[in-house]
């Protein structure tokens, strides 16, 4: 405390010495006081003394006070007072005072903030204390506690942050207060977020991961986006602490598809009014947040799936509807061009759908042609052009489709003949070559932006033609950039008298690298290079040593990417040259001059063109990676001997002609894997055929060898019938049945007949059954009247089938019957062939017509037999089948004894539930007859007695009812 006493000893007004006293007395009752209502008094009057006598009571009561907070925590009252007092210490809520004394007092005032701050963080229990105390859902101790975390984080942010980042729930405990129903404690509930995840990560991944961006979200809409108030400025504010530089959060917030909930921040419509300055302050904190999801400066993925995902749903149709939106303030047009901007930097799906935005003009016209109209106006404002630049360098950034399109505008073909149409080329060349030094820049850098990294677009601007004045003939655009440059400061100019000759030297030297087909246009022209070595050589002031650079840089440039296509400026007589004019250590100075300006370290930071003024804005963010990029290997060039060059010279020939090969084989190999992969596919296809095939032939091979099979029967057959074999071997066999076949059939016929007589016994076993279920039906009860009709019409329904079933036994009966009289036939043809086998004096020609009368017949008995072998299948099948029915039959009759029997269990249980119930009734009988007597030893009179005896009439009624009942049953 040595120190406060100094502050205090050092104050010109210091209090009384009163005040001192009453407020030392008062830090003796907190101390000592065992009452708690004079420690709350105590409390109470330090509390009214805090802020006039901020410096006493507070070297004085701190330690009294953080006691009360850990011994009195039972009662809310002295807690809010204590935590008010600490507020009042360490804040910087001073009363008014005046303004000769009010810069000294607010230097004072923080430093002592600070300090107390210092002393009660001392103490990391204090801090852990305070978070608990958060907890307390009373609003006289959360509010106040909400309070003096904000002052302790504000006036010792990092070591706060540290405090509650290793403490138990600190976090989640800070984070209940937005869910606070509250509005007071939530909104100050965000200004305590927004301290406490001001510049720490780690504390703003816990605080994202707590659903912090759901809760704000909520607040915001609650709020009503825009329209809202300040609480949701401090929500915008606190999500960019979260959001800002935390490639972690950034994701969680993409990947909870919270993106979608941005776009309706951006309906604002098409007004004029309504525009007030808390709306303006949101809206612009909303497009700062767009921006901070799509930033150059994040990793590439992150920044392109956050592109994807605004265009998906909406977002950036939302805001290009802003761009051409009438009656919006200049500074939200301005950062929403800058918005759109990084939305579409590099995104192919977002930069094509910028390209087809039409401004709602009379007739429409494209929003890239109407923000170069604003560009190329000086009257614009300056931070509005530059916002144009931008978001004309992203839109053409990495986008060669969107860079022609920008080059075909002005090639001849494409020009509008009419004049009713201004393109963006047009307005491009009108900037270029106007008397505004600034749309001269602007429109430089800008085509040199179409021309960055495409060489098709380089070699397709040097096309370009254009007439300066009447009756004189057209020059390229080149020719036209050189005169413009040669002429420096003779034309009549506003602005800065270097900007343009930077910006056409800029434009020039992208346009010249990489491409020799430019360099040599350029070189055409014999007064290029003697204007540049001229203003190289001359020693000029510190202003035109950037040009001087610059024209070192374009000599350079056509100096490295000379293909020695004109003998007058081939790469040694340019050096050769230098060495005369300029020097070789002259030349590398002056070239150094770029990277040396103190411009150029700025621009190369940020893709954005922000400049403080006009006169800063000299060199683009691209321009100074080409110059990185060139400025050694020029360096180099410059050095280089002739034999260098020479080895150099041959090095890259052989180089082209191994990629010419290399690209040769490659071209080879592409075709040859197509043409493999057309060489499988027909593979695949004809193995596909050659097994459909195989199958064929497989099934074919199999007829064939059963036909093969048929035939050597038959002719086994045959042969046994010829007369090589005698009359004796001939004739059992002359048909190709041998005996045992022929018997093998009567068994199967007999085998029939009996399984016939063992059906019709078992059918006759079935019938008997079925009259003695008849006779036993007609005895049942008549509460089976019901049960016995089913049964009846389900035998009804088994003799219907059984008469079915012997109808046709009958019939299988008259077939076998047929049978067994077919096979007499056969008997008598086997004997009747037998007596027509040839003797041996018969011709040839008798014997062959009888074979083939033999061979005939022969298939006829084969084809006849085998039909009888079929129906004898089907016989056995159809027996079969009957057996089923016969076992359907026993199966049915076996379920209707069930159901009998069941419902004679019932009768049964019936019976006994009468039996019970006249015994009940028996009981009270008895009981009414007590009770008689009873009545009649008590001198009752009649008319209760014949009212029993009623009821007893009534009793033996029921009982007759019963009685009845049971007989119908």
């Amino acid at each position: 405390m040595n120190f406060l006493r100094g502050v205090m000893g050092g104050q010109s007004a210091g209090p009384q010495h009163t005040e001192a006293e009453t407020i030392q007395k008062l830090c003796d009752r907190v101390a000592s006081s065992t009452l708690l209502d004079d420690r709350r008094n105590a409390v109470r009057a330090l509390k009214s003394l805090s802020k006039k006598y901020r410096l006493e009571v507070g070297s004085q009561a701190m330690e009294h006070l953080t006691r009360v907070l850990q011994t009195d925590r039972s009662d809310s009252e002295i807690i809010g007072y204590a935590l008010d007092t600490l507020y009042n210490i360490i804040s910087n809520d001073e009363e008014e005072v005046d303004d000769v004394e009010e810069e000294n007092s607010t230097r004072q005032s923080e430093d002592l903030g600070s300090q107390f701050t210092e002393i009660f963080i001392k103490q990391q229990e204090n801090v852990t204390l305070l978070l608990s105390l958060l907890e307390e859902f009373d609003f006289h101790v959360r509010w106040p506690g909400v309070k003096l975390l904000t002052a302790l984080l504000k006036h010792l942010g990092p070591q706060v942050q540290q405090i509650i980042l290793v403490s138990p729930m600190g976090v989640s405990r800070l984070m209940d207060l937005l869910a606070d129903s509250r509005e007071v404690i939530r909104n100050d509930g965000v200004l305590l977020l927004q301290a406490l995840t001001r510049s720490n990560g780690a504390i703003q991944k816990i605080v994202a991961f707590e659903n912090a961006f759901e809760r704000l979200l909520d607040i915001i809409t609650e709020e009503g986006n825009s329209d809202g108030g300040i609480v949701v400025e401090d929500c915008l504010i606190l999500l960019q602490n979260l959001l800002k530089n935390n490639n972690s959060n950034q994701n969680f917030f993409k990947e909870g598809s919270y993106i979608q909930r941005m776009k309706p921040w951006f309906e604002v419509g098409d007004e004029n009014s309504g525009w007030s300055a808390q709306k303006v302050t949101n809206l612009h904190l909303m497009l700062q947040l767009v921006r901070v999801l799509v930033s150059p400066t994040n990793p590439p993925g992150a920044t392109s799936s956050c592109q994807k995902a605004m265009f998906q749903c909406g977002l950036l149709q939302q805001l290009c509807t802003i761009l051409m939106a009438t009656g919006v303030p200049a500074d939200i047009l301005t950062e929403t061009i800058n918005t759109v901007s990084e939305v579409i930097r590099g995104c192919q799906v977002n930069q094509d759908y910028f390209a087809s935005v039409n401004a709602p003009s009379n007739p429409p016209r494209p929003a890239i042609v109407v923000l170069l109209m604003s560009m190329v106006n000086e009257r614009q404002p300056f931070v509005l052009r530059c916002a144009v630049l931008y978001c004309f360098q992203c839109f053409l950034y990495k986008n060669q489709k969107g860079q022609g399109e920008i080059v075909s505008t002005l090639l001849p073909s494409t020009i509008d003949a009419t004049g009713n149409s201004v393109s963006a080329g047009q307005l491009l060349c009108g900037g270029l070559f106007s008397t505004d030094s600034l749309s001269n820049w602007c429109a430089a850098v800008a085509l040199a932006h179409a021309l960055q990294e495409n060489s098709t677009q380089k070699e397709q601007l040097l096309r370009v033609q254009l007439a300066t004045s009447i009756g004189n003939p057209p020059v390229s655009l080149l020719q036209q950039c050189t005169n413009i440059l040669s002429q420096g400061d003779k034309i009549d100019r506003r602005g800065s008298k270097i900007q343009t000759r930077v910006g056409l030297l800029m434009l020039l030297c992208t346009w010249l690298s990489n491409c020799p087909i430019a360099v040599t246009h350029f070189l055409h022209n014999s007064a290029n290079v003697p204007f540049l070595t001229g203003q190289i050589a001359e020693n000029l002031g510190e202003e035109e040593q950037l040009v001087q650079g610059l024209c070192a840089l374009l000599l350079g440039i056509s100096i490295y990417f000379n293909d020695n296509s004109l003998e007058s400026y081939m790469k040694e007589k340019l050096k050769q040259l230098i060495e005369k004019r300029i020097g070789k250590e002259n030349f590398i100075e002056k070239l150094g001059f770029i990277s040396k300006h103190e411009l150029y370290s700025r621009a190369s930071q940020k893709p954005q063109p922000n400049f403080p003024s006009p006169e800063c804005m000299i060199f683009d963010h691209e321009f100074t990676k080409l110059v990185k990029e060139l400025e050694g290997v020029i360096t180099k060039a410059i050095y280089k001997s002739s034999e260098e060059d020479k080895k150099e010279e041959e090095v890259k020939k052989t180089l082209e002609q191994h990629d010419n090969i290399v690209t040769h084989y490659k071209n080879m190999i592409r075709e040859q894997d197509l043409q493999l992969e057309e060489l499988k596919q027909q593979i695949s296809t004809l193995k596909c055929q050659n097994e459909q095939l195989q199958t064929a032939v497989t099934q074919q091979a199999s007829q064939i060898q059963q036909h093969k099979d048929q035939y050597n029967l038959l002719k086994v057959q045959l042969g046994k019938d010829s007369p090589h074999h005698g009359s004796s071997n001939g004739g059992a066999q002359v048909n190709g049945i041998p005996p045992e076949e022929i018997g093998r059939l009567r068994e199967e016929i007999e085998e029939l007949k009996s399984n016939q007589e063992f059906l019709r016994s078992q059918l006759a076993e079935k019938d008997s059954l079925i009259e003695n279920l008849k006779s036993s039906q007609t005895s049942r009860d008549t509460n089976e009247a019901t049960a016995s009709a089913r049964d009846s019409e389900q035998i009804a329904e088994l003799k219907q089938e059984l008469a079915t079933l012997k109808s046709q036994l009958n019939s299988k009966s008259v077939e076998i019957t047929k049978l067994q009289t077919e096979k007499q036939e056969l008997l008598q043809k086997i004997e009747a062939f037998s007596q027509s086998v040839p003797v041996p004096g018969e011709s040839e020609t008798v014997v062959a017509a009888k074979a083939t009368d033999v061979e005939g017949r022969l298939s006829a008995l084969l084809q006849e037999t085998k039909e009888l072998k079929n129906e004898i299948k089907a016989l056995s099948e159809e027996r079969t089948a009957i057996k089923e029915q016969l076992d359907s039959s026993n199966s049915t009759i076996v379920i209707l004894q069930n159901e009998k029997n069941q419902l004679e269990v019932n009768i049964t249980d019936s019976k006994k539930e009468q039996d019970d119930l006249l015994v009940l009734l028996a009981d009270q009988d008895q009981k009414i007859l007590s009770l008689k007597h009873k009545l009649k030893e008590l001198g009752h009179p009649d008319e209760e007695e014949d009212e029993l005896e009623s009821i007893d009439q009534d009793d033996e009624d029921d009982e007759d009812e019963v009685d009845n009942n049971q007989g119908d049953n």
